[in-house]
């Protein structure tokens, strides 16, 4: 008589892109158990267009509970404090303790600010709800102040880091000045003025040359500012430092200049490379072969002999590859390494105005616009946040209006 296989128990921290494609792909052959901080998941690439009011911030996020409705994976909110590796379980904050055959690290990634003085006191992050709500606040009060007294006070917004994130949060407050803040008050809104700061010397290094220097020449024909070769030295409260040791005015200072490895990872006595969890080919973490970590926390080396950048697609793939390896581990087969296959890259800068990359593919404009809307409609989860951003983005396209401009914040 065959045996029936027993089901491993997996332990996945993180509810990110990477820990519940994990998760779902597990279902079926393991006991999951999901654990997160927050009890949602934030879809982040989407992030940036609640800080600039083009979305409600709950269209971005999604409940954890939801997405593992009808799979029969548990999930508990907390965050973990501690591994015994001897006795394979992880302990909660909540004091909960979670056994486990296999432990997957998903705990995604944080600001990395590089050592700069100033930029934790003085700048704005964007890896949460939370900071996207604090920053819309934030550029909107000083809107208001502008309207306040109508004189030739300049009010300057910066995004510091000209990678994707910051080149279409730059490009997203252009808009709303532009457009939303122009109709409500023009001579407010013609006094503020954006800049994007970037220490290499070009926006967009990921994509070609051409590529990139056609989203500069979007970036500049919708009124920003951009600084190219400007390495920041300090973010002061009202300027910034470069290292030429001229000042740029900034009132709001925006930070997408880098992320490193969720902190969390590292109490969890596992060999880290810089910051991030230091992995085989399998992604087995290096010395504990009961252990995975994927995505942004995993220190995988690419072909290029470089860390795989710290975006969702990686995490997917990583996700569903571990999911392949533990079933293997389970029935007693061998382990394969991973391959990330890049898809290519894509940003927006505006309305029409966008670029995508994909092998010998390069697109920019209406087509390159329609393709990264439609693709990050479909990864985003929910049907309500699907058909609330859809109505959002409808709405702000055919108005030129953006209906978020509300000031929510703890104050």
């Amino acid at each position: 008589m065959q045996k029936t296989l027993q089901k491993p128990r997996v332990v996945i921290l993180g509810a990110g892109f990477g820990g519940l494609t994990a998760a779902r792909k597990m279902a079926d052959f393991a006991q999951v158990t999901v654990v997160d901080r927050h009890n949602f998941q934030t879809f982040l690439p989407l992030l940036y267009q609640v800080s600039t009011a083009g979305l409600a911030a709950d269209h971005v996020a999604h409940p954890i509970r939801g997405a593992l409705r009808k799979t029969g994976i548990q999930f508990r909110m907390g965050s973990p404090i501690s591994v015994d590796h001897k006795n394979k379980n992880v302990k909660l904050d909540s004091s909960e303790i979670l056994e486990f055959d296999y432990l997957v690290v998903a705990l995604g990634s944080a600001t990395a600010d590089f050592g700069i003085p100033g930029v934790t006191e003085h700048a704005l992050g964007m890896k949460s709800v939370h900071e996207a709500l604090a920053i819309r606040a934030e550029v909107l009060r000083r809107f208001e102040d502008l309207c306040r007294f109508e004189d030739e006070t300049i009010f300057s917004i910066s995004v510091v880091g000209g990678g994707p994130t910051g080149v279409e949060m730059a490009g997203a407050f252009a808009e709303l000045v532009r457009g939303p803040l122009k109709h409500d008050q023009r001579h407010a809104a013609a006094h503020i003025k954006i800049n994007l700061i970037e220490a290499g010397p070009r926006i967009l290094p990921m994509f070609s040359e051409r590529l990139s220097a056609h989203g500069k020449k979007d970036l500049e024909k919708l009124g920003v500012t951009v600084h190219l070769n400007t390495a920041v030295k300090e973010i002061k409260p009202r300027s910034i430092e470069v290292s030429d040791g001229s000042k740029i005015p900034s009132e709001v200072t925006i930070w997408a200049a880098g992320v490193k490895g969720e902190p969390t990872g590292a109490i969890l006595n596992l060999p880290l490379v810089n910051t991030r969890i230091d992995v085989e080919n399998t992604l087995q973490v290096k010395n504990y072969p009961h252990i995975f970590a994927i995505g942004d926390i995993a220190g995988f080396i690419g072909e290029n002999g470089r860390m795989l950048p710290m975006v969702a697609p990686v995490a997917m793939q990583q996700g569903r590859h571990v999911a392949k390896q533990i079933k293997s581990l389970a029935l007693g087969a061998d382990l394969k390494p991973f391959k990330y296959i890049d898809k290519g890259s894509m940003a927006t800068i505006g309305r029409h105005k966008a670029i995508v990359e994909v092998k010998g593919l390069r697109m920019t404009g209406i087509p390159a616009w329609y393709a990264w809307l439609w693709l990050h409609l479909f990864y985003l989860l929910g049907g309500r946040n699907k058909i609330g951003t859809m109505a959002d983005w409808t709405y702000n396209y055919l108005t030129f209006d953006r209906g978020n401009r509300h000031i929510m914040d703890s104050v």
